[in-house]
């Protein structure tokens, strides 16, 4: 009776040991297949926030939206959290608070508590040079504008109005080239008659790389998009100081923005001239010196330039962007014999600003290249807007790296940009600018027109330029004290 009583309580002990094993067995194998979240980077822009999770293995991830009130839920299948997302810098984002928590068990759910309205989409990325596994997600807001600063209404109808007259011109030109009868230009009496617009040139200024995309990295650390970030900001600052200028900053801030939607972004500023700045690098950290590229249109101009310019568009891959789909185009206008046409034009003028921006570079910094050179940049392939690349300097030379982090050096790349620029458009000023108002006139910055903006008055602008209000009325034909935003007013001598 013992013996049986042994024997049973023997196998009994050895079906719990095996269903033990197959228990240990079975968590080794979830465990295996689990991924933890090691890190979660935010980043927040003026038209969308980018938050990335760190992985360590490949994710199944969900996403969706819930109401009263908004949030975000992001659940990961089998995955834990090994970080804290209250480390998260939430300022300026639609985030205004991350919860955690465990679902089904094995998976991870994380929710945003949401302070406005949202579009999310979300993708997952396999590692690269730089990061591991990652789970991406965007959270867009319907209606923003990517541009903090946006040029004046005013402004873009200027600009558009202009934009029309330039294909309208060029297109009476091919329809006299192939035998049409050439549509009927203006009536030039009645531009004549219309007050200038003495509109401000407007420079779209792009700081490279950003966000989740470092760019190069120095000897020492020092990050590409940080530094480019600071020259950009000091050049816009020259920009808006000078009398008949706008500077549009495509990137003002620590984010991402993917390459084709730079000159996007640019061509819906009605830029007349875009400029990306970076840091170059190589392998080797004997190289120096500043470089300036223009777009060529039959390939690179030389192997480094075609190496850099491959470089320079892989940087949409890190973003999660497909990096070899090209630019779309504008219009239907800008196809065939016109695109050709406005696609030649526009390289001219791209090379005349990256002669003169590369000569002032040359009185600051070493140049690499002595002319400017010519590769397949992506942010460069605008048909209608002169543009160039400007490699500042190599961040991967321990002295360039040194000097590009100085505050002084930076002004003075800056300073020299802005010179280069400033110099073709005092040459050939658009036509409805500022610039070639004084130039036609032979007059200096301070005119005697005064365009009317939101919130002036007959009377404020009467005070402001020291003449009586009757004064004004008779110069500008007035019946009453009635005027228009856009209006351009005549101020009489007092």
């Amino acid at each position: 009776m013992t013996r049986r009583r042994a024997g049973s309580t023997s196998r009994v002990w050895r079906k719990a040991l095996a269903l033990l094993v197959l228990c240990a067995v079975s968590t080794v194998s979830v465990s295996a297949n689990a991924a933890n979240v090691e890190g979660m980077r935010l980043w927040a822009a003026p038209d969308h926030a980018r938050l990335v999770f760190d992985l360590s293995g490949a994710v199944d991830a969900n996403v969706f939206t819930l109401d009263s009130p908004s949030r975000l839920v992001i659940d990961i299948d089998a995955s834990q959290m090994g970080t804290d997302p209250r480390t998260l810098p939430l300022e300026g984002s639609a985030i205004a608070a991350v919860r955690t928590g465990k679902r089904n068990g094995d998976d991870l759910r994380v929710v945003l508590d949401l302070n406005r309205e949202i579009e999310p989409r979300h993708f997952t990325l396999p590692p690269n040079d730089q990061y591991g596994h990652r789970l991406v997600v965007d959270l867009e807001y319907p209606g923003e504008n990517a541009i903090e600063n946006p040029i004046d209404p005013i402004e873009s109808m200027i600009r558009e109005q202009e934009i029309a007259a330039q294909r309208a011109s060029v297109q009476r030109s091919i329809d006299g080239v192939d035998g049409r009868e050439p549509a009927p230009p203006e009536d030039v009496a009645a531009t004549k008659a219309q007050p200038h617009p003495k509109r401000d040139i407007i420079i779209a200024i792009d700081a490279g790389h950003g966000g989740e995309d470092p760019g190069a990295i120095g000897p020492s650390g020092t990050r590409e998009k940080d530094v480019v970030l600071e020259i950009s900001r000091r050049l816009a600052k020259k920009v808006n100081a000078a009398a008949g200028f706008k500077a549009v900053l495509i990137r003002d801030g620590d984010y991402y923005i993917g390459l084709r939607q730079r000159t996007e972004l640019a061509r819906e500023q009605k830029a007349d001239f875009f400029v990306s700045i970076h840091a170059d690098a190589f392998a080797s950290p004997r190289p120096q010196g500043s470089s300036v590229y223009a777009l060529s249109q039959r390939g690179a101009s030389s192997e480094t330039a075609q190496w850099l310019a491959n470089s320079e568009n892989r940087a949409d891959l890190i973003g999660g962007v497909d990096g070899n789909l090209s630019l779309r185009d504008k219009d239907q206008v800008l196809r065939g014999v016109l695109l050709d046409l406005t696609m030649t034009a526009t390289l001219n003028d791209s090379l005349s600003i990256g002669g003169q921006v590369l000569d002032q570079l040359g009185r600051v910094n070493r140049l690499h290249k002595s002319r400017v050179e010519q590769a397949g940049f992506m942010v460069l392939k605008s048909p209608d807007i002169p543009s160039l690349l400007v490699e500042t300097g190599f961040i991967s030379n321990p002295d360039e790296e040194r000097r590009l982090k100085s505050a002084s050096h930076q002004e003075h790349i800056a300073t020299a940009l802005f010179n280069g620029v400033k110099g073709h458009f005092e040459r050939y000023p658009p036509p409805t600018s500022l610039l070639a108002w004084q130039r036609d006139n032979q007059r200096g910055p301070l005119g005697d027109e005064y365009r009317i903006r939101s919130g002036d008055t007959l009377s404020a602008i009467a005070v402001q330029h020291g003449v009586p209000v009757s004064h004004l009325k008779q110069a500008n034909d007035l019946n009453g004290d009635v005027i228009r935003v856009g209006q351009v007013l005549r101020i009489p001598n007092s």
